[in-house]
């Protein structure tokens, strides 16, 4: 049996980071993969659906060419070549990973599927390897929920939608969370039909109200029909493709598609890895409990990215890593100390950072809020988007920023200036002062807080 340094168990988005650290030290490394090497961000996830949003808002515009003043004559997206360019960017990304792994002297990258003998013992096929240390990034899957007929449908899962070689005809998607909103707006924009069908009775329900419903008018006003507050019962085959029976407070009916898109959230992938012949301890949903430092109750064993329940965004996966390579040099880096930033990358986008309106006022602050439409900033009406709006919120007592929801242009990058001030505690009446440049989306955040009024339950 051979012993190594460190074993890390899946090659999401924590191992580049876990790599670049490690390598240098010299110490022996193994890396298992039973898939793709690169996780989900980097085949299914981040990297080629950002690739198919960059194609779709290409497309969008120039549709719009009347409003800008030029003739482009009708539009035809070329599904074989969006799929190409999007394949070229995500094999480069998957292909440069696997090449500095095995070219790499003090670093073992194994094909196949580990699984735990013992607390820091793995084997992989019929070799067995033990680790000084262990990382478990291994990551989510799908949840396909238990709706009669599903196991006799050809679904789909999000991976399963990148290798379709032809555009749906019309997209039929289960879940209206981040994943549902933006292939929505994306296919819709290739040309296909698209429905929504949510259980809850808005959009991405973790979201305040006021943020929902502005993510829906932009994809209702692009043509994507959604169906709040319905219950997908039963699905079947048809000539065409899939039939979903739902029900809601109008009664029952049935939505026709020719594909099915199941989007209506992930599930760890800690089955089936022996984390019990390990010792390692999950919850009651599967995830890998981890103190604040990503160890797992084993010691000298981390979860990190996904699998720990922590985070669900490649940004939270490479900080963890980041986090316990802090832990094992030294250093005093917690999980705790990252506030929640993430984005919904549909066109305009939505950049959200720290509580929402409803988590604020549920935590008992007396909160500010302040919000300003997109139509009333130079920069968004000079370029053409003027969907959405800014939303801050302030504690009263602290002066501090406790979150902002910024749905429009750049609201993906407009939001990491928030996470900056908060991360710093820089007191708005600091933040007014600032002066940034004219004319953009961002110098206008600061004037925002001057309409902040005291929020009411």
């Amino acid at each position: 049996m051979t012993t190594y340094d460190h074993i890390i168990l899946g090659t999401g988005q924590a191992l580049g980071p876990l790599l670049g650290k490690l390598i240098p030290t010299g110490d022996s490394i193994a890396v298992i993969e039973g898939s793709q090497v690169g996780g989900s961000c980097v085949n299914y996830g981040c990297t080629p659906t950002k690739t198919l949003v960059a194609n779709a808002r290409a497309i969008y515009q120039a549709r719009r060419g009347d409003f800008f003043g030029f003739s482009t004559g009708e539009i035809h997206p070329d599904y074989s070549r969006i799929r190409e360019r999007m394949n070229d960017i995500r094999h480069g990304g998957r292909d440069g990973l696997t090449e500095w792994m095995e070219s790499t002297d003090n670093v073992t990258l194994i094909r196949g599927w580990g699984v735990f003998q013992g607390p820091k013992t793995i084997q992989i096929d019929h070799r067995t390897i033990e680790g000084r240390q262990v990382y478990i990034n291994t990551g989510t899957r799908a949840f396909i929920p238990p709706i009669e007929g599903m196991d006799q449908v050809p679904y789909l899962d999000s991976g399963g939608l990148l290798d379709l070689e032809h555009c749906p005809q019309h997209l039929v998607i289960l879940g209206g969370g981040y994943i549902g909103a933006e292939f929505a707006q994306v296919y819709r924009r290739f040309g296909a039909e698209v429905t929504i069908i949510q259980k809850d009775d808005q959009l991405m329900p973790r979201e305040d109200a006021d943020v929902a419903q502005g993510v829906q008018e932009i994809l209702e006003q692009e043509g994507v029909a959604i169906h709040t507050g319905s219950e997908a019962y039963r699905v079947s085959r048809t000539e065409e493709g899939v039939c979903v029976a739902i029900r809601s407070n109008e009664g029952e009916q049935d939505v026709f598609g020719s594909h099915l898109l199941v989007a209506v959230g992930r599930r760890p992938n800690s089955s089936g890895i022996g984390l019990d012949i390990a010792g390692i301890k999950t919850d009651d949903r599967g995830y890998i409990q981890v103190d604040e430092y990503c160890r797992a109750s084993v010691e000298g064993v981390f979860a990190l990215g996904d699998v720990n329940g922590e985070g669900a965004f490649t940004h939270t996966s490479v900080n963890d890593a980041e986090v316990v390579l802090d832990h094992l040099f030294g250093g005093s880096r917690k999980q705790s100390d990252r506030i929640p930033v993430y984005a919904l990358f549909t066109d305009p986008p939505l950049g959200r950072v720290g509580l929402s309106e409803k988590e604020a006022l549920a935590s008992g602050r007396k909160v500010l809020k302040a919000t300003k439409p997109m139509s009333s900033i130079s920069r968004a009406k000079e370029m053409g988007e003027t969907q959405g709006f800014a939303k801050l919120l302030v504690d009263a007592d602290t002066d501090l920023i406790l979150g902002a929801a910024i749905l429009g242009p750049g609201g993906d990058e407009v939001i990491n200036m928030f996470a900056t001030i908060m991360h710093s505690n820089i007191p708005c009446r600091e933040y007014r002062k600032v002066v940034l440049v004219h004319p953009t989306i961002s110098e206008l955040m600061p004037w925002v807080l001057d309409n902040l009024e005291l929020v009411s339950e």
